[in-house]
């Protein structure tokens, strides 16, 4: 690599790093182009992405930003997966390794918060963004179809009434 690309590659490393809100550091070494090419699949649909890249000049992109700290876990064949949304990357990364026992997670970082292993599983086992405004606006709706539900209640109740009085004089 010459040296104007390396310098191309960490300028652009560390425009991801100051843009991300979670990174997650893990091994990808025995993993087939295939599975890679479906980690890559699975973490752009869920609005994240995934970096492979010299772990030396990934160091030096990672410094002046907020997820510095995973710099300790740049040992070996690593893979960066960020993502903006704090839970994507994580879920994403967690569900792959379930499935591919080569792909091993190291840690990772939210923000200045360092992430172990556990943390990575905490943070892939919350709702994303959309669920949580899903459940948001669901518990906002739904008092408004209870106070429609309480006023129309007595006419039903008065339509049961006069309708079990009518199925009894008929039977008369």
């Amino acid at each position: 690599m010459e040296r104007a690309a390396k310098k191309d590659a960490v300028e652009a490393l560390n425009g991801v790093f100051k843009t991300t809100s979670v990174a997650v550091v893990a091994h990808y070494s025995g993993l087939t182009v295939a599975q890679m090419q479906k980690l890559r699949m699975q973490m752009k649909q869920a609005g994240a992405s995934v970096k492979v890249s010299k772990n030396r000049l990934a160091k030096i992109a990672l410094e002046g930003t907020d997820v510095v700290a995973i710099g300790s876990l740049l040992k070996g064949p690593t893979v960066i997966a960020t993502s903006d949304d704090p839970v994507a990357a994580p879920k994403v990364a967690v569900e792959f390794a379930k499935t591919n026992e080569r792909f091993v997670i190291l840690g990772g970082s939210m923000g200045k918060t360092v992430l172990d292993v556990n943390g990575v599983k905490a943070l892939a086992s919350l709702p994303s963004l959309d669920e949580l405004r899903a459940k948001i606006v669901g518990l906002l709706v739904a008092p408004a179809t209870k106070i429609a539900q309480l006023t129309t209640a007595p006419a039903a109740k008065l339509a049961r009434v006069v309708q079990a009085y009518a199925s009894k004089s008929e039977a008369a």
